[in-house]
């Protein structure tokens, strides 16, 4: 059973019967099908089924010789809103079975994105046509959660929100002036580590840890695309699973300056969210690159 079904409202589903029968259901009355022929020749399928707004369970497999679809495997997604980063992705196929992973190293995090692929059909397209690697992409990302809690945010006037600004934008420079190889913005970065770890070092005696750290984004575990993430809630909704009819929070967190999706059970969130508090938790990221017009 994939840990992450009940993000999306079925924490009840641990019967392996159930769970034929609703990936069935999804097959049978998809709300998007996809298809392609991959290198090897074979007609690749994947069937999506929304059970809330954006929140739904996916089939992939392939076609057999007889044009009878087989199943592969499912995975829940939430369909994520807005634009999460312009930097260029790559993507690797998984070794044990025909699923993606895309590579995103944005400068404003500091580290590189691995997420799940969830659009794998356009680019098994593009790979047939020869037309990798495709320029000009952005990337969507969203993420599903089944541990987190609210956190009130740390106060700030609008001279320490402008200073944050500012020091966001010169350390984002800095970040773009070393991947070019400036000797100059590589210590410079090194030098401000080294001050910053001194000075959580020293208040950390006195202060708690979330009153310091306004936000963050680490890898968790030994998944690559899981991360144990602190953010800003800058949107949020709530949906209604309507087989399980289990509320579902859907957040939109402001996270080391990536803004993206986050669906969590309302059973496995404590505390109550509002816009301006801080969504803490982890995740299971997922993406959808979205190719330019003339390749949809």
């Amino acid at each position: 059973m994939h840990r992450f079904m009940r993000a999306i409202g079925f924490s009840t589903l641990t019967d392996r019967k159930r769970l034929r029968d609703l990936l069935t259901d999804v097959i049978m009355n998809a709300d998007q099908r996809s298809y392609t022929i991959n290198q090897e020749e074979v007609m690749l399928g994947e069937f999506c089924r929304n059970f809330a707004d954006s929140v739904g369970i996916a089939v992939c497999g392939a076609f057999d010789d007889d044009d009878r679809f087989v199943y592969d495997y499912y995975y829940p997604y939430l369909t994520g809103s807005g634009i999460t980063s312009y930097e260029d992705v790559s993507v690797e196929r998984h070794a044990a079975k025909d699923s993606y992973a895309g590579v995103c190293d944005d400068v404003k995090v500091g580290i590189s994105l691995i997420f799940y692929l969830r659009n794998r059909i356009p680019y098994v397209k593009a790979q047939s046509a020869g037309l990798l690697p495709v320029r000009g992409t952005t990337l969507t990302l969203s993420a599903l959660s089944v541990s987190g809690s609210i956190m009130l945010p740390i106060q700030k006037d609008e001279e320490q929100k402008q200073k944050v600004q500012r020091d966001s934008v010169n350390r984002r420079n800095l970040l773009a002036a070393a991947r070019k190889g400036d000797e100059d913005a590589i210590e410079t970065l090194t030098l401000e580590d080294m001050d910053m770890y001194s000075t959580i070092s020293r208040k950390i005696q006195k202060e708690d840890i979330f009153s310091l750290v306004d936000t963050y984004f680490m890898p968790y575990g030994v998944e690559c695309d899981q991360y144990s993430v602190l953010g800003e809630i800058v949107g949020m909704r709530m949906v209604t699973n309507e087989i399980t009819e289990e509320k579902i929070y859907i957040l939109t967190i402001c996270c080391n300056e990536l803004t993206f999706d986050v669906c969590i059970n309302i059973i496995d969130l404590f505390g109550e969210p509002q816009v301006g508090r801080r969504f803490k938790g982890v995740i299971w990221l997922q993406g959808h690159i979205n190719f330019p017009e003339e390749m949809a």
